[in-house]
C-alpha cells in the first residue's frame, strides 16, 4: 500500500534552518507531482510547496517563497523541504502528499497523506 512517512522536524529559534523529508512506497512515485503542507494549531491545512513529477517546476506559497526550497530524488523515493530562515509563523504539523488532480495549491487534490512531522519555531 501507499506510505508516505515524514521525517525531519523540530524545535528550533527562529532564523534556523531544517530539512524535512518524505519518504515514499507504494506507488510508481516519479509519475506524481508531490506537494508540503502545513496545518498550524487552530487553521486551516495550507499549501507550502510542491514540486512536478520531474522536478523540472517548483511551487511555493508566498509566505515561504525564498525561504524554503522543495526537491525530490526520484532514485531514493524521497521529496524533501529545505527551509531557511525559519519564523515562528512556520510553526506547524508538516505533511507531504501525493497530488492527483486539480491544481497544485489545492489540498482537495490529493491523497496519501503522511502522519505529519512537527515543526516549532521559538522567537
Amino acid at each position: 500500500q501507499v506510505q508516505m512517512v515524514e521525517s525531519g522536524g523540530g524545535l528550533v529559534q527562529a532564523g534556523a534552518s531544517l530539512r524535512l523529508s518524505c519518504a515514499a512506497s507504494g506507488f510508481s512515485f516519479s509519475s506524481f507531482t508531490l506537494g508540503w503542507f502545513r496545518q498550524a494549531p487552530g487553521k486551516e491545512r495550507e499549501f507550502v510547496a510542491g514540486i512536478r513529477a520531474n522536478g523540472g517546476r517548483t511551487y511555493y506559497a508566498d509566505s515561504v517563497k525564498g525561504r524554503f526550497t522543495i526537491s525530490r530524488d526520484n532514485a531514493k523515493n524521497t521529496v524533501y523541504l529545505q527551509m531557511n530562515s525559519l519564523k515562528p509563523e512556520d510553526t506547524a504539523v508538516y505533511y507531504c502528499a501525493v497530488r492527483l488532480y486539480g491544481s497544485v495549491d489545492n489540498s482537495a487534490g490529493y491523497d496519501y497523506w503522511g502522519q505529519g512531522t512537527h515543526v516549532t519555531v521559538s522567537s
